[in-house]
């Protein structure tokens, strides 16, 4: 695989000292604080399977968006997009439930409904990439739109016509137990999922780095006019790494309801793209840094709950950590560019 920037290795370590920083800062038992912090999430197999669970879409979401960069777009929709391929995969297993007889016949249920959340969701991106190769729309404001606008139809119909009568969650019926992800890593939720997101990872860099239209990807991520000029079909190109970024994020989120949650729960999503967009930021959107970046991002949040739960420590502080990492990783990203240009 290509060479890791080293800044991979210096921004997650900015943000643990500013971890430290702000423990101490806000906590009357910093030392009892950073226990939980940091070795909350490796306690047990339950906060360890869940650590390990909650990269899943991480690891998804940050491949769709190094997609898009390596092809000089980017995806903003991330959490309509996941929203989406979750009802989807949800509506398609329900349909399902009533006519699974067997074991096969739940897994084949299952990679269809997972499909169909994949391609509704890449639907959705690719009428963003279709419309900036047809205008020159802006896809970071069509996709966050787009976004913006599917929540709330999704939203309806999760409180409305699949809405689950028996539970007092606002969320749908549970899929089948034939349909679901098996668990790995009892009493954790830690399932299947897992494996299909590093098969995935194993699958973008291959398909970047080894395939002639990946090679036309970076090539348009470099220098689109270049591109063009070259010859490469730079509008299909970028209607089709809109698309497959949506599809990544609809797997993801079809993924969290088969796997996990198991009915869509209202808005379950919300968070998840922006800590997509965050993980591929500190991988410097190379594939091969994508899983130990993502397992880094879920710690954090899981350390962040465990201490919370334990001590007087606030989630929030997650968040902060989180933003400075977002601001370093965006700044070292942007004077490269500059550096690029220049040269």
């Amino acid at each position: 695989m290509r060479t890791i920037n080293f800044n991979v290795f210096i921004v997650p370590a900015i943000g643990i000292l500013l971890l430290i920083l702000l423990i101490f800062a806000l906590s009357d038992e910093p030392v009892k604080t950073m226990y939980f912090f940091f070795m909350g999430p490796f306690r047990n197999t339950f906060s360890f399977g869940n650590l390990l669970n909650a990269a899943v879409p991480l690891i998804l979401g940050a491949l769709g968006i190094i997609i898009t960069m390596k092809n000089g777009n980017l995806n903003l929709g991330g959490e309509g997009q996941i929203y989406l391929g979750a009802f989807i995969s949800t509506a398609a297993a329900l349909f399902f439930s009533d006519i699974v007889t067997g074991k096969l016949s739940g897994t084949i249920a299952a990679v269809i409904s997972l499909t169909a959340g994949a391609l509704f969701s890449g639907g959705l991106c690719a009428l963003s990439g279709y419309l900036k190769a047809k205008w020159n729309t802006n896809e970071l404001i069509t996709t966050f739109l787009a976004s913006l606008a599917v929540i709330p139809i999704i939203n309806y119909f999760v409180t409305g016509p699949y809405l689950d009568p028996e539970t007092s969650l606002m969320s749908t019926k549970k899929i089948t137990a034939d349909i679901q992800l098996t668990f790995i890593f009892k009493p954790s939720y830690l399932n299947t999922g897992i494996f299909i997101a590093i098969i995935f990872i194993i699958l973008i860099w291959f398909f970047l780095y080894k395939t002639k239209i990946g090679y036309e990807f970076r090539i348009a991520g470099f220098n689109e006019l270049f591109a063009r000029y070259g010859g490469i079909n730079t509008k299909r190109n970028t209607v089709l790494s809109m698309a497959i970024s949506g599809a990544l994020y609809g797997l993801a989120g079809g993924i969290l309801v088969l796997g996990t949650h198991h009915a869509v729960i209202r808005e379950f999503s919300a968070g998840l793209g922006w800590s997509g967009l965050t993980v591929a930021l500190i991988a410097f959107f190379s594939p091969a840094a994508v899983l130990p970046c993502a397992f880094f991002v879920a710690w954090i949040n899981a350390g962040a709950r465990i201490a919370m739960q334990n001590t007087g420590l606030t989630f929030e502080v997650s968040y902060i950590v989180q933003a400075v990492i977002f601001m370093l990783s965006t700044s070292i990203i942007v004077k490269n560019l500059f550096k690029r240009k220049k040269g």
